[in-house]
């Protein structure tokens, strides 16, 4: 079976290209950026031999897996371009319910999806000014087949949760969804309603959380994002607590880890 766009995906102007092995769809990206590409460009490979993900961990895929990125260049400000984030993580809630009906997956903050609390597709943007712009590339791999082993979370595939998805399926619904998303978000103006969207399919809204920033613990109840998408938790002392980036546990798990001394 052959890697495709959805309809809507070639109908919007975006392009595909296609690998039988990568080492990082994210690096082949900003290679083709490096030498003229400005998208909107599809990449995906059936074999990931040393993708990257959040905070410089390794994520391989393997066979039966999807890694791809998404490439594109925008006069839009960076912080907008963070957004996109969450456009990707609907996208793919969506993608994975079409293709795996039943499966009960969640969006989990930032940019991960997670079912049965372990980490079943992950997301990682990365941006750098370009003659034309700002040059964006979204990262994303799914475990259909495999999940990468001795991570320090856990993590399972949808062949682990009983369902069997082509890549080459999941591409193309991902593509699909990507379409619908990212009109929504309509360059970053329509993040409240994007906003709104992810906290619907988010893990973890009015329940214990523990967040992990450098030598720091954060902990309280995670009660929304606001329109920059960081993370609002409300205190022990009933403050409200804005986080841009960290590592999240919820529930039992964020019972686990103890605040850290601050440092000043």
């Amino acid at each position: 079976m052959a890697f495709a766009l959805g309809p809507r995906a070639t109908e919007a102007g975006y392009r595909l290209a296609f690998y039988e092995t990568l080492d990082s769809t994210n690096s082949a990206a900003l290679s083709q950026a490096h030498a003229g590409e400005r998208g909107p460009l599809w990449i995906v490979t059936r074999e990931q031999t040393a993708g990257r993900g959040r905070r410089g961990r390794t994520w391989t895929s393997g066979n039966g897996d999807l890694a791809t990125s998404f490439l594109v260049t925008s006069d839009i400000p960076s912080a907008s371009a963070a957004t996109l984030g969450f456009v990707a993580g609907l996208a793919l809630d969506e993608a994975l319910r079409n293709c795996a009906p039943g499966a009960d997956v969640r969006l989990k903050w930032p940019n991960d999806v997670v079912t049965g609390g372990a980490k079943l597709a992950g997301i990682l943007l990365e941006a750098e000014n370009g003659p034309d712009g700002l040059v964006i590339v979204i990262g994303i791999g799914v475990n259909l087949a495999t999940a990468p082993q001795d991570t320090p979370f856990p993590a399972t595939s949808l062949a682990a949760c009983g369902f069997i998805v082509h890549p080459e399926l999941m591409f193309a619904s991902l593509t699909e969804a990507w379409v619908s998303f990212e009109r929504l978000w309509d360059g970053g103006r329509g993040m409240p309603k994007i906003r709104d969207l992810w906290l619907s399919k988010a893990a973890g809204p009015g329940t214990p959380v523990s967040v992990t920033m450098g030598d720091r613990v954060v902990q309280g109840i995670f009660e929304t994002l606001d329109e920059s998408g960081r993370l609002i938790l409300r205190g022990p002392d009933r403050s409200e607590i804005a986080i841009a980036a960290g590592e999240v546990h919820f529930g039992r798990a964020a019972t686990l880890h103890e605040p850290a001394k601050d440092h000043h």
